[in-house]
């Protein structure tokens, strides 16, 4: 029998919602031409994209580095890894005099260049100071510190105001701008669904995170990789199913397994993903996990992972995706 069909019978509400919900995950359509490395690309009167020379696999064309301001200044959002050639493309293709670098989260390919820059400028940084865990850039130091709802100035008549959106990275913030496009960082990213890492990476932050974005009157996302996302409740909606559809299939792997290891359950819950992205889906998967571990779906038993066997997994699923 196979692998899938079997799942399916043991879940079958996860089944039949997994393909509804499947249904409703098109492309989303985008406006912008495609991100050319070293390349300005102005996308409204006050915003400007450079993307950073470092595509791959994680990074899609490149980390976006953004511009925002007018003709008195402008603040650089993401100046991206301390790469020379990237660096001095910041300072010579800004539209005006750089006044504030700022950090979407410390992750090592949005924020290494911010220091460097700024202090070669001698201006301030913005953002949230690095986590302890592995995968960040220890060495940025935020000159302001910013939280929920915070202001980052360009003028007087004009600023980013800092969104606070834990999730994916502790200390990750967006940034709105007066005329409602959202710099995402790795929040949201073009054709593609972050990784959380735990211990710093979070789901249940991350989902609560995204559900906070649907409460805002957005016009446009501008993502932190690749281009701009011209109808950002459709995108968001269609990440929050993405990772909910995905849960469902975690749930549906343990109640067949019972008790199984991260790496028992990988194959089962991501199943349609290439063998060689398993070190990033298994982070994902355990992020998953201890999610449902907290809504009391799943216990953890050492390195082993158990259905509870009072129905709550089911349970859970179905209310997460009514």
């Amino acid at each position: 029998m196979e692998l899938g069909i079997f799942l399916c019978d043991r879940a079958t509400n996860c089944r039949v919602k997994i393909a509804a919900l499947a249904a409703r995950c098109d492309n989303i359509p985008m406006t912008d031409a495609d991100c050319i490395p070293g390349i300005l690309t102005p996308l409204t009167p006050t915003l400007w994209r450079l993307t950073a020379p470092n595509g791959g696999p994680m990074t899609g064309p490149g980390t976006n580095t953004y511009f925002f301001g007018d003709a008195s200044g402008v603040i650089v959002v993401d100046p991206g890894p301390n790469d020379a050639t990237h660096l001095e493309r910041i300072v010579a293709q800004a539209p005006a005099p750089i006044r504030t670098v700022a950090v979407t989260h410390t992750h090592r390919d949005h924020s290494p260049g911010a220091m460097p820059l700024a202090e070669r400028l001698g201006v301030p940084t913005a953002g949230m100071a690095p986590p302890a865990t592995p995968e960040n850039d220890h060495g940025f130091v935020p000159t302001q510190t910013l939280a929920d709802g915070d202001s980052v100035p360009v003028s007087a008549a004009l600023a980013l105001r800092a969104v606070f959106t834990p999730g994916h990275a502790s200390n990750h913030l967006c940034y709105l701008t007066p005329d409602e496009i959202l710099l995402t960082g790795d929040h949201i990213m073009q054709g593609a669904t972050v990784v959380i890492l735990p211990p710093d990476g979070d789901m249940q932050a991350y989902l609560d995170s995204l559900e906070k974005l649907t409460r805002m009157p957005l016009h446009a996302i501008a993502p932190g990789h690749g281009t701009v996302i011209d109808e950002p409740m459709t995108e968001i909606n269609r990440v929050i199913t993405h990772r909910l559809a995905r849960e469902c299939k975690v749930a549906a792997a343990l109640s067949v397994k019972q008790d199984a290891t991260i790496d028992d359950l990988l194959p089962l819950a991501y199943d349609d993903v290439p063998s060689f992205l398993y070190p990033l889906a298994r982070r994902s998967l355990e992020a998953h996990l201890i999610r449902l571990e907290r809504h009391g779906a799943a216990v953890r038993l050492g390195g082993r992972w158990q259905d509870t066997g009072d129905g709550r997994l089911n349970a859970i699923v179905d209310a997460s995706l009514r």
